[in-house]
């Protein structure tokens, strides 16, 4: 199974430092950069020669936002997978996130499992499947 490159896009070092643990102990996944603002995200997705095939981007950030992340991303050549990990996966939060290209929305609080589930499958080549979606 090939390993999964994944940046990462969240403003709490702690919370960083353990879904970079669980992600890489857990799925066949290597976090290749990281980010805890907009701007720096957006200028590594632009800039990075590092290719990726996931980015997870938190919606409140140290500065801007992962709307912005998000929306920006769109515009990009190297189109990779976005989903969103927050504590305000609301409904209405829900579908501005897959409006703006986000392809999953995960509750931090309630569904790391669900994301690390995602993730493996994705490392397997089995997405998308409706089995695996979490609530919108």
């Amino acid at each position: 199974m090939p390993l999964l490159k994944i940046y990462l896009v969240e403003d709490s070092p702690v919370i960083r430092d353990n879904l970079i643990a669980t992600l890489e102990e857990l799925v066949p996944g290597h976090v290749v950069g990281a980010a805890e603002d907009e701007a720096t995200a957006l200028r590594w997705l632009r800039e990075s020669g590092e290719p990726v095939d996931l980015v997870i981007v938190d919606l409140f950030l140290k500065s801007g936002s992962g709307l912005g992340v998000l929306g920006a991303a769109q515009a990009l050549s190297r189109h990779p997978r976005m989903v969103v990990l927050s504590n305000y996966a609301r409904p209405e939060m829900r579908r501005t996130c897959l409006a703006l290209g986000a392809e999953r929305v995960f509750d931090k609080s309630t569904e790391i499992d669900a994301l690390v589930q995602y993730c493996a499958a994705l490392a397997a080549g089995e997405l998308p499947s409706d089995a695996l979606l979490a609530p919108t």
